[in-house]
């Protein structure tokens, strides 16, 4: 207790200090302090001030913040090799995150480092098992938000319950508004999400959203394969899918366009009735906006 009162009225004093001689020019100050100051997250920083606000920025230590160290990235358990590759790719190391579950089920979060004032960045999608990965990307949100984070992102490539985003019967629920919900009230800031089951998911967030498509990889990768125009056809899973696989076609040299016309006789069961189109002989790109049982390929 001595120890701390004594780094507390040294820090004080150091502060008074500053204060007094703000009215100069600019310039840097060294602080002595007798003891190192003990803290947890991170070395406290102090501004100085003439007339303007200066952009440096000084810690107690004399050493300055660095800008890189302003973003972290951390991973659920949804898909951590996801989230290593793009650690890797930014060049950065992944955030060290507690994350267990009690006998009961519960999800427990303790972040293991400061994220006070930083960019984060959560890469959870809520694939299946989707309950399990939405609660524990919420208490993750939670854990940053109380943490004192200054944005915190939520990484969704895969965007559980968006498939459930418009009323086609009564008395049914629309799950995607109530997701988008609670990922805001948790605390994020920003949403990143890939190949949403449908634009308007977008605007049952009341924060922004970042749209990503797939859609420029599978064309490098369709060119760098030869294939003839002549010999493409593209192909709509289903009539609401039209207009995504128009816009595929017509970056494909305007490849024509084939439609299965199914029919639906439960979730997850699928019939096709016809075919529009001719794929005989010809090499089919199937373009669909999400994949769980794959019954309908």
């Amino acid at each position: 207790m001595a120890s701390i009162l004594h780094s507390a009225f040294t820090y004080s004093t150091s502060l008074s200090f500053i204060c007094n001689c703000s009215k100069r020019n600019s310039f840097r100050v060294r602080c002595n302090v007798i003891e190192p100051l003990k803290y947890d997250n991170g070395p406290p920083c102090i501004s100085i001030l003439n007339n303007n606000l200066l952009d440096s920025k000084f810690h107690l230590g004399n050493t300055m913040i660095k800008n890189d160290t302003r973003l972290r990235i951390f991973s659920g358990t949804a898909n951590p090799a996801l989230s290593q590759e793009i650690a890797c790719y930014m060049g950065l190391d992944l955030g060290k995150i507690k994350i267990k579950r009690f006998a009961d089920g519960e999800i427990y979060v303790q972040l293991q480092e400061s994220v006070r004032g930083c960019d984060v960045f959560l890469v959870q999608p809520t694939c299946p098992p989707a309950n399990e990965n939405i609660m524990e990307l919420l208490v993750m949100i939670d854990a940053c938000r109380r943490a004192s984070a200054k944005n915190i992102t939520a990484v969704i490539p895969y965007f559980g319950y968006a498939r459930a985003d418009r009323k086609t019967q009564g008395r049914e629920s629309i799950a995607a508004k109530l997701v988008a919900n609670l990922i805001t009230e948790a605390g994020a800031n920003r949403v990143l999400a890939c190949d949403l089951h449908s634009g308007q998911s977008m605007g049952y967030f009341d924060i922004p959203v970042d749209h990503v498509y797939g859609q420029p990889v599978i064309l490098d990768y369709l060119a760098s394969k030869a294939i003839s125009s002549d010999d493409l056809v593209v192909v709509s899973p289903d009539v609401g899918g039209v207009a995504r696989a128009r816009a595929f076609a017509k970056k494909l040299s305007d490849a024509p366009l084939a439609i299965v016309d199914k029919r639906r006789q439960g979730h997850n069961v699928a019939e096709v009735m016809n075919l529009i189109g001719d794929v005989k002989g010809k090499v089919a790109v199937m373009v669909d906006d999400m994949i769980d049982t794959a019954g309908q390929l």
